[in-house]
Parts: C-alpha cells; structure tokens; sequence
C-alpha cells in the first residue's frame, strides 16, 4: 500500500453561513429548536428567515468543510469533495476553501437550485441554531467522486449531515467502498441527532458491517444512536462497536475510546463562549490532525479542545488566529 499524499479527505455539505445574533424569543416565536440544525425545504422558506435577521456576517461554512479547514490551518494537507451551484454564492465557497489550502475540484452544478446556505443565530449564551438550505449540496452524485483523490488520503471523513439526501448518500457509500479498497481509514461524524432520528438504522449498520474506523458523537448524539439514556450505558453500547470512538460532552471535556484504552481530557477554558458554530467541526480537526501524525488519544483529545476552545471564543465556524501556532504554545512545543 502506498503512503498517502493526504492526511484528511472530507465529503460534506458546501455551504455558505449567515450568521446573525438574536435573542431567546425570537428563537421561540420563529419556532426553532435552540441550539439544533433544521432544514429548510425551499428557497423562498430561506428566503423568509433571511428576511427576519438582524445584520449578519456571511462566511463559508459546512461541517466536514470546517473541519478540514482547520486541519489545513494546523498544517496537515487536506481535500474535499462537495456541491455549489454556478452562481455567486457557489464562487464564494470555493474561493475561501482553497485559500485555506484544501484541494477542491468538484465540478459546480448548472441551474437550480442555489449554493446551500445555513441561516445561524446565535443568542447571548453563545448557543447556534442553525437553519439550513441544502440547496445544490444534497444533489452531489457519485459521478462527481475524485476516487483517485480518495484513495489517496489516510483517512476518509463523512457528516452525517449529508447522508439525509439521497445522491449524496449513495456517493458517500461509493467512496467509503473506494477508501477500504484502498486500505484507508473512514470516519464519521454523527452531526445532530436530527440525523440519527432519520438515518440511526443506517449508521448503526455502518458500525455492525465493520465500515467505520472513527465514530464522532457529543454525548446527546451518542445517547441517540445507542437508544439508551443513560450516557455510561451508551458509551458501554457503542466503544465496542467501532475502532475508536471520540464523544465531546461541551464543559465536560471529551473522551475517546480505542483497543481497550480510554482517555479524557478537560474542555480547554476560555473567558466567555461567544458563539458554538462548529465547535464540534474543529474539535475533529484538531483530533484527526493528531491521529494524522501518529500521536496519541489523549494529546489528540487535546488539539482538538484547543481548537475548539478557539473557535467558540469568536462569531464564525474558522481560525481567527494562527492555529497551528495556538495548539504549539498550548502544548508547550515549536510549531513545525
């Protein structure tokens, strides 16, 4: 097997963010369920909500975008594949993910409907609840796969985000075949448990065929894919299920569980959380980044809280600071 050329292959939503503050009632009077994901089903139920926020802030976004953003902002070298239309907004994603770095060659797609967008609000306690328009994104097909791209990355990552459409559920099943085939390791993430409610079936079969090395989850997921409430009886459930499992639990700090050996790091303390839009995305990037370079779970854990401890520290799923220079002086070592 040849070594690979990248650490990190993403597959996910490409999805520009608008993010704007509101407070608790407008949460509630517009009918959110704060601090999860809901879709919208159409441009003009976008189009609506977008009309309701106060002044926003746009910026690319997506789960596993974000995710190997931040890789590539620690250094690793990153690909990703996923959908924008032609049009304006489709430009703007793939302008700000190859500016980070991360290969990205995915053909855009003619016609309707538009780039996703994701409508984020964010209330004073720093929650976001999220609002998104899959848009072009859910109709990614396994035609437009670089395998080549993907059996030439360590390790292949999935959201569970976008395994709710159907094309792009039988891309991802077609890339995780490409991957194993090439001897490389797939992991997931869980996402929200909005998905695990639609598709638990479907990633609880992923873990009993054996396709999944690494399983994300926060501890609400991880509850949901078990079906037990109780946290330490899903934790029993799911470990033995899956290679290496890595659970965040937000002021808990996270864990992760692998060839019988458990380990758990603290959340990294920050002076106040100012927004949690993807706080889960950079905690996997700064794992993953450490399993890319052979390091262990707890200094993986690690990287991962100190990069998520940045990005809650600030409005905006992306680095605002040097990351790799962060997580070097965090752990007390020179940055390479």
């Amino acid at each position: 097997m040849s070594s690979p050329a990248y650490d990190i292959v993403a597959i996910g939503n490409a999805i520009v963010d608008v993010l704007s503050h509101a407070d608790d009632a407008f949460i509630s009077q517009e009918g959110m369920a704060k601090g999860s994901m809901q879709l919208m089903f159409s441009p003009a139920e976008a189009d609506a909500l977008y009309a309701k926020m106060g002044p926003g802030v746009e910026a690319s976004g997506g789960s596993a975008a974000n995710t190997v953003a931040g890789i590539a902002a620690l250094g690793g070298k990153c690909g990703f594949i996923g959908q924008v239309a032609d049009d304006q907004l489709g430009q703007v994603f793939a302008h700000d993910i190859r500016a980070t770095g991360v290969t990205f060659d995915t053909p855009s797609r003619s016609g309707e409907p538009t780039t996703a967008r994701c409508l984020i609000f964010v209330t004073p306690d720093g929650q976001r609840t999220m609002n998104t328009f899959l848009g072009a994104s859910q109709f990614l097909p396994a035609s437009a796969l670089s395998h080549d791209l993907i059996a030439d990355a360590a390790i292949l990552y999935l959201e569970g985000y976008l395994w709710d459409p159907e094309e792009p559920r039988a891309a991802m099943r077609a890339a995780i075949d490409t991957a194993r085939g090439a001897g490389r390791k797939v992991a997931f993430t869980l996402s929200d448990v909005f998905c695990i409610s639609r598709h638990g079936g479907d990633f609880r079969q992923l873990l009993a065929d054996g396709l999944i090395d690494i399983l994300f989850a926060n501890e609400n997921e991880l509850v949901a894919l078990a079906e037990i409430e109780d946290f330490d009886a899903a934790l029993a459930r799911i470990a033995p299920q899956v290679p290496m499992l890595v659970v965040t639990r937000s002021e808990r700090g996270a864990l992760a569980v692998a060839g019988g050996e458990t380990a758990h790091v603290a959340a990294e303390p920050i002076d106040k959380v100012v927004d949690t839009t993807g706080a889960g995305d950079l905690f996997a990037a700064g794992f993953l980044h450490g399993q890319a370079q052979g390091l262990g779970l707890t200094e993986s854990l690690r990287i991962g809280a100190i990069c998520a401890a940045e990005i809650i520290s600030h409005v905006g799923a992306r680095p605002m600071v040097d990351l790799k220079a962060l997580v070097a002086k965090k752990l007390g070592v020179a940055a390479a």
